[in-house]
């Protein structure tokens, strides 16, 4: 890699800070800690980082990819042009307008630091905070609730999907959205009779009797929170909502472990962000979304490939729209497990590889850059000969996220990742939100 293109990647300051205009009288009358939100998005199954911010200024691409390789800015199906070296995929079009207002932003050549190509490794490192380690019990952002600022509620973390996450495996409260637009409707464990019954049934076991508690109590904080403007239409295929402390990761058989489909998102997206707008106790929320394994025709600007990125576009649109004023005061960060290999393999795909592009988007983002030391694609840079290196450990991106953001104290972020190694890169670190 030359040294004009090592230049070129060192990391540029942060934007202007944010402006309270706007914001509505229930907002100002928050705290400004809790008004802040982060949503974290799990791409299950590793999406392919290379195709969603695809280098194109770097001659190693297209040579590595010669059907799936986009094309430079203004050809047919080339890349939109975020840069002199990076373009964003065709597909995510809608993202732009994120980009160019400033609250869209990528960290390219990020990961994990362990070097595990099995999905189900590499998403439980990812999820629990400890690359690496198998035997922690728990997941970062369960840790992280506790580090919160101020008091937790039921409802202060949320999990939307069928199925409770690693992430949020722990002791603290979890409340869990299901998918689709009945998820809200009043079910059995509603009626005043069958939460007596089940009280008495817990009693004595003080773990169940406080999850019940944790149950109840969440679900009727976000029924009360979504009852008024509610945009719901019938859907018989809804998972109901219910509350948990999750104290184990789910069984899973596929990379996408129960992990919603992009389409599916799109549909749900608005309805998250509602939620978190309408419940000022909410602070952290979670998703997943699967079918990212593109091992066989990944395709390039069309194909199985964007057509999974258009949904999932429409479906980060929607949310943004869903948050309303509380997009202001947001971070939602989309990762995925490990990236994929430079060279396309023979059946018109790609395989597991390690680095990969994190992206994050709201008001609080300082947006409109790719940030991170590029590695390049010449043979000699790549990991094991084969894959983007990872230069950012993914928990470099989130640690400023959590300090700066949501007020996490040092000891905290010890706590939420105990094994974070010392930051190597830039003074300061990555400089991702506006002041």
């Amino acid at each position: 890699m030359t040294e004009l293109s090592r230049r070129h990647f060192v990391l540029r300051h942060g934007l202007a800070g944010l402006s309270l205009a706007g914001l509505s009288p229930r907002a100002m009358a928050q705290p400004a800690s809790s008004r802040r939100k982060l949503v974290v998005i799990l791409l299950r199954g590793a999406v392919d980082g290379l195709s969603v911010v695809a280098p194109w200024g770097d001659p190693a691409y297209a040579a590595a990819r010669p059907s799936l390789a986009l094309g430079s800015p203004g050809t047919e199906g080339g890349v939109l042009r975020l840069d002199s070296l990076f373009g964003l995929h065709p597909a995510l079009a809608p993202l732009m307008p994120f980009w160019s207002e400033g609250s869209l932003g990528f960290v390219h050549a990020s990961g994990s630091p362990d070097p595990t190509r099995s999905h189900f490794d590499a998403q439980d490192y990812l999820e629990s905070g400890t690359p690496g380690r198998k035997s922690t019990p728990d997941g970062w952002m369960n840790r992280l609730v506790a580090q919160l600022p101020g008091s937790a509620g039921p409802t202060r973390a949320l999990n939307m999907g069928a199925t409770p996450p690693r992430i949020l495996a722990g002791p603290a409260p979890v409340a869990t959205l299901g998918l689709g637009p009945r998820a809200l409707d009043r079910k059995a464990i509603d009626q005043p009779a069958m939460q007596a019954g089940l009280a008495r049934l817990y009693a004595e076991d003080p773990a169940l009797a406080r999850t019940f508690q944790s149950t109840a109590e969440g679900r009727g904080q976000m029924q009360r929170s979504m009852a008024a403007g509610s945009e719901s239409v019938p859907d018989p295929t809804a998972t109901p909502v219910m509350a948990m402390s999750a104290t184990h990761p789910p069984s899973a058989e596929s990379a996408d472990r129960g992990a919603a489909s992009a389409r599916s998102f799109a549909a749900d997206a608005r309805r998250l962000g509602q939620l978190i707008r309408r419940d000022p106790k909410t602070q952290l929320a979670f998703t997943s979304v699967g079918g990212w394994d593109t091992h066989v025709n990944q395709g390039a600007a069309q194909g199985q490939l964007a057509n999974k990125l258009a949904s999932l576009a429409q479906g980060l649109e929607a949310l943004a729209q869903g948050l309303g004023d509380s997009w202001r005061d947001s971070v939602v960060v989309v990762m995925s497990e490990f990236g994929r290999t430079v060279r396309e393999n023979g059946t018109g795909g790609t395989d597991h590889g390690r680095g990969n592009v994190m992206w994050l988007l709201g008001g609080a983002v300082a947006g409109g850059r790719v940030l991170g030391e590029w590695p390049g694609l010449d043979t000699a840079a790549l990991a094991e000969g084969r894959d983007l290196a990872v230069v950012t450990d993914y928990r470099h991106v989130l640690a400023p996220l959590l300090q700066r953001h949501l007020g996490v104290q040092d000891a905290g972020l010890a706590a939420v990742f105990p094994q974070l190694p010392a930051w190597a890169g830039t003074p300061g670190g990555l400089r991702l939100l506006r002041a």
